[in-house]
């Protein structure tokens, strides 16, 4: 029994001093003892950390070479796109180049105007050639161009002039211009020897002539005018095909289709010729060659490609320069119309001239204003059909030229 007691007493006492500890100060708690286990599960957290680090990582990686590649393709479709709209919108600005040029009017139109130039035409009521060998004899020889042999070579002498070959070989509208002039040289030059035919009568005669005079000054005036400002319409539209030869060069070099040397053949010649061969169907085949080039298994390599072809983004960014000629011959083709209205209301004033002056009927003046109007609209409808500008519009709209690629 001592013994088993005192075996116990070790153990009471560690008891009794707990116990003790415990009544004493109720705030202690034991020590906390770090287990196998505790260190593992830490270990453990802290791989899962990393690993979700790096798979967080690893997943914008991915989205920004997706990324890089969604922005290549999207480049290189632009680009493509671009290049085969650019390729219809140069044949389709050439074609109508060529077109504009070649107008001065309308063949109903011009034969129109020649009628009214014509000293033959009585297209107004009266004939230039008849009215001037009128005048002759009612002024001049004062109605007795018959009487004697001087007076009737006067008149025939007159008729000469007017009939001559060399006012009929006028390639300009100013027959009757010139044949006025003419006649009164004439008269003037026999008022030397022909004492009848005083200062009085050519002043009278003049003054007569003149009114005619004024009605084809003004008709000359009209014509001129007109044909200036198609002749200057002309080489500006050649100016401009100029230019859209020389950007067209760079493109065409990218594309692989280089124009030809032009030799001694015209730039319309040239063109002609060379849209032949570079069309829409011709660029679209060269895209899918080269898409093919760099095709590696079932995928394109477009950061290969655009890397390889740098060109193509610079001849997509010159695209603003051929809109910008499209938008020139907008231009010039609204100015053609512009000159139409001004030679239609310089036309219109002659007419009004010839009637003021009582060389024509206010009714045939009328009627014929109204014909012209009526040629004039037809010709604006019929050029309209004829270039059609909205295809081409259309088309400058499909290129996407405001976005430059670098």
């Amino acid at each position: 029994m001592l013994k088993l007691i005192r075996w116990m007493m070790p153990l009471l006492m560690t008891g009794f001093v707990t116990m003790t500890a415990s009544a004493q100060d109720p705030e202690v708690k034991p020590p906390q003892v770090r287990t196998a286990d505790t260190t593992i599960k830490k270990i453990l957290d802290d791989l899962q950390r990393v690993a979700d680090s790096d798979k967080q990582n690893a997943k914008a990686i991915e989205q920004l070479s997706l990324g890089r590649e969604f922005d290549n393709i999207t480049k290189y479709e632009l680009i493509k796109n671009n290049l085969i709209q650019a390729s219809e919108t140069y044949y389709l600005l050439n074609k109508k180049i060529i077109d504009l040029k070649s107008r001065t009017t309308t063949s109903n139109l011009d034969v129109f105007i020649t009628s009214l130039n014509n000293p033959e035409s009585k297209e107004l009521g009266f004939s230039l050639s008849d009215r001037v060998v009128e005048l002759v004899e009612k002024i001049i020889l004062k109605g007795k161009s018959d009487k004697n042999e001087r007076n009737t070579k006067l008149v025939e002498s007159t008729k000469s002039i007017i009939n001559s070959p060399i006012f009929k070989s006028f390639t300009s509208l100013t027959p009757p211009l010139a044949i006025a002039s003419s006649v009164m040289n004439f008269l003037h030059s026999v008022s030397q020897s022909n004492k009848a035919i005083n200062h009085k009568l050519l002043q009278e005669f003049e003054k007569e002539l003149n009114k005619y005079v004024i009605y084809y000054n003004a008709l000359n005036d009209a014509n001129q005018k007109f044909e200036f400002g198609l002749n200057f319409n002309k080489d500006q539209l050649s100016l401009l095909q100029d230019n859209m030869y020389d950007h067209l060069a760079f493109t065409s070099n990218v594309l692989k289709m280089p124009l030809p040397a032009r030799g001694n053949k015209t730039i319309a010649e040239s063109l002609n010729e060379y849209f032949i061969e570079f069309r829409k169907d011709k660029v679209i085949d060269f895209f899918q060659k080269l898409e093919t080039q760099y095709t590696k298994g079932n995928k394109v390599n477009y950061e290969a490609l655009l890397k390889d072809n740098p060109n193509l983004k610079e001849a997509n960014n010159q695209l603003e320069d051929l809109v910008l000629q499209t938008k020139r011959f907008e231009n010039l083709y609204n100015e053609y119309f512009s000159l139409l209205d001004s030679y239609y209301t310089k036309v219109n004033h002659s007419l009004r001239l010839a009637q003021d002056n009582a060389l024509a009927e206010r009714s045939v003046v009328e009627a014929k204003q109204a014909e012209f109007r009526s040629l004039k609209d037809e010709a604006v409808k019929e050029i309209q059909a004829s270039i059609n500008m909205r295809e081409l519009t259309l088309n400058v709209d499909k290129i996407k030229y405001r976005y430059r690629i670098f």
